[in-house]
């Protein structure tokens, strides 16, 4: 079946989604990662990067990495590398995010799902593994913020797509698969409200047979309803902007 089209534009969408990984401590600590404990209660000294402190790798979450590749029909790299991946905020103490870039653990695979009748197939770039960041809270505060450290450090796998999805209904769907993959498979509890499976959703449009458009990054999206209703709001937005005569901007 061909793409859908909305007022003559085709839509082109991709994922990125972070799936925090079913461990009792974080990636390279032995801090707690259990959920709702007081502010800055579950923050060792390596998530606070207090000098000399050195991150050790925690098996389990490099064993749910391996699952998903499995599950998915991926390449599972024999030896994979970390890297820095540099931004300043007040919640990552190190100044940087231990990620992977080059080589990550799982390369390529494939998500199945029906959508109606018509299957449908989403591809995948990578999963990585990286350390999650801290939380800056605002609503306590007068005039300035507070910083949790206490999801510092905490597990994640950065599961990335190919830009294969053409509506809405497609993306949602794909995330739904893979929400349901992941905690069958028991490397996510799939818990949205405590951001534990968070996704990403890069959304650009074009017209048929032109190249691909200039994607915008929706963040943070933990509800399958919100990130419909997200992804359809930016396809208006963007088809009204190049209607207007204005150029989009990557954000």
């Amino acid at each position: 079946m061909s793409a859908p089209l909305i007022q003559g534009y085709e839509v082109v969408i991709g994922f990125e989604t972070h799936a925090q990984l079913a461990t009792a401590s974080k990636i390279f600590s032995r801090a707690s990662t259990a959920f709702g404990a007081e502010p800055n209660t579950q923050a060792s000294a390596v998530d606070l990067a207090l000098p000399g402190t050195l991150p050790v790798m925690n098996k389990k979450a490099v064993e749910c990495a391996i699952r998903l590749g499995l599950a998915l029909g991926s390449h599972i790299a024999p030896e994979s590398i970390f890297a820095r991946k540099n931004y300043f905020y007040p919640d990552l103490p190190k100044g940087y995010q231990i990620s992977q870039f080059e080589i990550p653990v799982v390369q390529g695979g494939e998500v199945s799902f029906l959508l109606g009748q018509e299957k449908k197939t989403v591809r995948l770039v990578r999963a990585h593994l990286e350390e999650d960041a801290g939380k800056s809270l605002h609503e306590d505060f007068i005039g300035m913020s507070g910083i949790d450290l206490n999801r510092a450090g905490t597990a994640l796998l950065e599961i990335v797509t190919e830009p294969d999805m053409r509506s809405t209904e497609e993306a949602v769907a794909y995330a739904k698969e893979l929400h349901k993959l992941v905690t069958w498979i028991g490397i996510c509890d799939g818990n949205m409200q405590e951001g534990s499976f968070r996704c990403d959703a890069n959304v650009s449009v074009r017209k048929p047979g032109q190249p691909l458009g200039t994607r915008r990054e929706i963040k943070n999206l933990n509800s399958f309803r919100y990130m419909q209703q997200a992804i359809d709001y930016e396809i208006r937005w963007q088809i009204e902007q190049i209607e207007d005569g204005h150029a989009i901007q990557q954000a």
